[in-house]
């Protein structure tokens, strides 16, 4: 948005990604890890979006959440760091 510092960023996991999923909801730095501030939306394609104005020069890290059950990072993702839980790394977005 050329008024603000800020980038829309859409997120998309695809159907392939997350067979027979019910819901997916984005949780990240960007809404304070909270697994059901961003519900994202099914599109007729069978794959999940969202799209969030986020500060630009900056990273943030997330995962998607498969109905509420399974963590799952994104296979398009700028990169990865350690979660620090069991191993498991989150995906990074760079804006």
């Amino acid at each position: 948005l050329k008024s603000q510092n800020v980038c829309k960023v859409t997120f998309r996991l695809s159907k392939a990604d997350a067979p027979g999923a019910e819901q997916v909801h984005l949780v990240g730095e960007f809404n304070g890890w909270d697994p059901s501030a961003t519900p994202m939306k099914r599109l007729k394609s069978g794959e999940f979006a969202a799209t969030l104005p986020l500060e630009q020069g900056r990273s943030y890290q997330y995962r998607y959440l498969v109905d509420m059950d399974t963590w799952q990072n994104d296979g398009d993702a700028d990169g990865y760091v350690p979660s620090g839980f069991s191993g498991d790394e989150n995906s990074v977005v760079n804006v």
